[in-house]
């Protein structure tokens, strides 16, 4: 039995979870999330948790039975705290704004600024001058991927380090000409 499917998943006040035909919908204070479940695993609902089983121990069964779970305990965390990701923006002249509420327009060193349409459930707020971008929603997927996405653009260099970032990621530089003939 998987260690992390079988544990429940408490339901906070204030969360409705419904199960309907196998969609998964969960309502909260900051928002509601859907979710298909796999064929052969069931969700159900007590007063206060939400259990996931699965139909036999076959290999495929097992892998998908505590990734449902943990599915739908980030989904829960979602519409109760949300989930947020930050971006550094290193470099000279390297910076963004936002423009309306769903477009961002970064200066990364190309020849002309680069366009970035944000997804529907994703806010961005551009913090200290336009080097730093914070990314937050209720989806954690969409908001991991939206920071990926951003990163995309311009990947930190390895021997001066300008580019976009992760707040607290750390880059291993590399020497370099002057540094490799020592």
């Amino acid at each position: 039995m998987s260690r992390i499917g079988r544990r429940p998943v408490r339901i906070p006040s204030g969360v409705k979870v419904n199960i309907k035909d196998g969609l998964v919908e969960i309502s909260g204070p900051k928002g509601k999330l859907l979710r298909r479940t796999p064929l052969g695993i069931e969700v159900k609902v007590d007063d206060t948790n939400v259990r996931v089983e699965r139909k036999n121990d076959e290999k495929g069964f097992r892998a998908l039975h505590g990734l449902t779970r943990s599915l739908l305990a980030s989904m829960i965390s979602g519409v109760t705290e949300g989930f947020s990701k930050s971006l550094d923006i290193i470099g000279v002249g390297y910076k963004t704004e936002l423009i309306g509420k769903n477009t961002l327009k970064f200066s990364l060193g190309y020849s002309s600024p680069v366009e970035f349409s944000l997804p529907e459930g994703v806010a961005v707020r551009v913090e200290e001058r336009g080097t730093r971008v914070t990314i937050q929603g209720i989806d954690k997927e969409l908001v991991g991927e939206t920071a990926a996405r951003i990163k995309r653009l311009r990947f930190p260099d390895s021997y001066k380090g300008k580019g976009i970032r992760y707040t607290n990621e750390t880059l291993k530089l590399k020497p370099g000409k002057a540094g490799a003939k020592k």
